[in-house]
């Protein structure tokens, strides 16, 4: 039995004490994990194809500006890629009240404001119609809402040029054809379509519960969509904003048609000023009203980036 005990403390003893090489182990740190390199050949790649990518979309933008800021006589030399030696803004203001768009000399100032009025009820009536369309087939599922909802999908689909000579006796019928009234309703019409889609993608990417929950506390059709969804609906309606303004304000086909000649967008006018030519070419002047064209939308991107990639990443465009 004693020796069964002194057998127990001689393990015990050599089991406490430390090994050597153990101590030793413990003496020496683990090696690092090894850096994986900076630049691998795929990162380069990349990299590269973004810098071509960049510089093929920006080298248009640098030539317009310059051509847009140089005398008739330094274009003339051919420099195309050249700065400026002779700074100057007279193209600009040019472009904006004297350039002719036909036979009127007024610039692009006019169609500035036409677009403007064009562009804010067209967008607010889009957008309000299509979050209410994506609210109740994404929740209240009325009769019929799933061929509702694909006849409104054929309508994003359908080419514009084939409902134009329709659309032109529906509203020549009812005295709106070539009116204001008559290009917003157009606008808000083709614009229903991708807003309800976007507005049922993202309302039905959000928890039922919610929706359940405030009908359980008797809220109705109006009040569940003023005081829950749409104070939910910020980052799916800076996306709507962004789409319909850059949509509506690019346009050139449907103001054309539509808008009539007292009423005008931006870009038809801008067409205006590049066709019309009285002697020389003015090819600073058609630069500075082209890049006085696509401020806004260039604006709105810049402003709202940020909450476009946000409201897409929300789920706006899920579904």
């Amino acid at each position: 039995m004693g020796q069964v005990v002194k057998l127990d403390k001689t393990e015990a003893a050599a089991t406490a004490a430390p090994h050597p090489a153990a101590a030793n182990d413990a003496s020496i740190p683990a090696p690092r994990p090894r850096r994986k390199p900076s630049w691998t050949p795929a990162r380069i790649g990349v990299y590269g194809f973004l810098i071509v990518a960049a510089l093929f979309f920006l080298l248009p933008l640098y030539v317009m500006l310059v051509t847009s800021v140089k005398p008739m006589e330094e274009i003339r030399l051919g420099t195309l890629f050249a700065l400026p030696r002779h700074f100057t803004l007279e193209p600009w203001a040019q472009a904006w009240s004297s350039a002719c768009t036909g036979l009127e000399c007024n610039g692009i100032k006019g169609g500035f404001w036409n677009s403007v009025a064009i562009v804010v009820p067209s967008t607010i009536l889009s957008i309000a119609i299509g979050a209410v369309n994506g609210y109740a087939l994404s929740f209240w599922r009325p009769r019929g809402a799933g061929f509702l909802f694909a006849i409104l999908m054929m309508g994003a689909f359908i080419p514009v040029q084939v409902m134009i000579y329709p659309l032109v006796r529906v509203l020549a019928s009812v005295n709106l054809f070539s009116s204001l009234p008559g290009i917003i309703i157009i606008h808000t019409i083709f614009g229903m379509p991708v807003m309800t889609l976007l507005f049922r993608n993202y309302y039905a990417a959000l928890p039922l519960e919610l929706f359940k929950a405030a009908r359980i506390d008797g809220g109705g059709f109006w009040r569940i969509f003023l005081q829950l969804m749409l104070p939910m609906s910020t980052p799916v309606i800076v996306v709507a904003v962004i789409m319909q303004v850059t949509g509506i304000w690019n346009d050139f086909l449907l103001g054309l048609v539509f808008a009539g000649s007292e009423h005008l967008p931006m870009t038809v006018q801008l067409n205006n000023i590049i066709n019309t030519t009285t002697g020389e070419r003015l090819y600073n002047v058609n630069m500075a009203a082209t890049i006085l064209t696509s401020v806004v939308p260039l604006a709105l991107y810049f402003i709202s980036g940020r909450w476009f990639v946000r409201g897409i990443a929300s789920g706006a465009v899920k579904g």
